[in-house]
């Protein structure tokens, strides 16, 4: 199997032409043999915490919303994880991951670890694992990868790969390049103690007053890091797991 992180530009993520950037990794991993490719925390608009109406980016994954917004991205042979903005229908927000497998939504990951501090996302409160090609994955969200909790029990359940939608876009004081090496440690350290692969995939460059270095790799079950992304700028690794 081979899956791909797509490390998408910090400046884009909040633009109406994401999805069409992202369909370009689609069809690049279609012609590289890639089964799932991971995106970024948030690659659909950014963000909430930054914005004035956490609101207006939100996308209903109940009502058939979500659906839609992803239909472009559908592909017979490749599964994409794809950050966004989810609201239920009580109106509360959460920092969610979803899995597009042949134009169908598979599955929906919260995030269960918002903000060190306080965010506008409500935590979310399951550790669900999903299955693709045969393969048990799960999915944990940027900072629930400073937890040891959400890898142990999707490791408990089955999961082999654990992918990491990240978004490290942040003002420089707090967003420096030591991030990269924090990441790098918390990916060695599940992959190591869980014997599975992990895949992250963050954004990278500048945007306004934030900036992002960059943290997308994937790491082997022995803690290898088999790709990592350059800094600073957009890029898609890929990598072949033995399953």
């Amino acid at each position: 199997m081979r899956v791909a992180a797509y490390q998408a530009p910090l400046d884009a993520i909040s633009s109406s032409g994401i999805v069409s950037l992202i369909r370009e990794q689609v069809d690049r991993c279609e012609s590289a043999g890639v089964d799932i490719l991971c995106c970024p925390e948030g690659v659909l608009g950014g963000l909430a915490d930054y914005v004035e109406r956490p609101g207006s980016m939100a996308i209903d994954a109940g009502s058939g919303q979500l659906a839609d917004v992803l239909a472009p991205l559908s592909n017979e042979t490749v599964t994409t994880i794809v950050g966004f903005t989810e609201i239920d229908g009580a109106g509360a927000l959460y920092n969610s991951a979803a899995v597009l497998h042949r134009g169908v939504v598979i599955g929906v990951y919260r995030k269960l670890h918002p903000a060190i501090n306080r965010s506008v996302y409500r935590a979310g409160s399951e550790t669900p694992v999903f299955s693709v090609g045969g393969v048990t994955f799960g999915i944990i969200i940027c900072l629930d990868s400073m937890f040891a909790e959400p890898a142990r029990a999707m490791a408990a359940k089955g999961a082999r790969v654990l992918f990491v939608p990240s978004n490290n876009g942040l003002p420089p004081h707090k967003g420096g390049p030591e991030l990269v090496s924090d990441a790098r440690r918390c990916d060695v350290e599940h992959a190591v103690e869980h014997e599975l692969y992990v895949a992250r995939a963050d954004v990278a460059g500048r945007a306004g007053e934030l900036v992002s270095y960059g943290s997308s790799a994937i790491v082997g079950p022995d803690g290898t890091v088999i790709a990592s992304a350059a800094q600073l700028r957009a890029d898609l690794i890929v990598a072949e797991i033995d399953m």
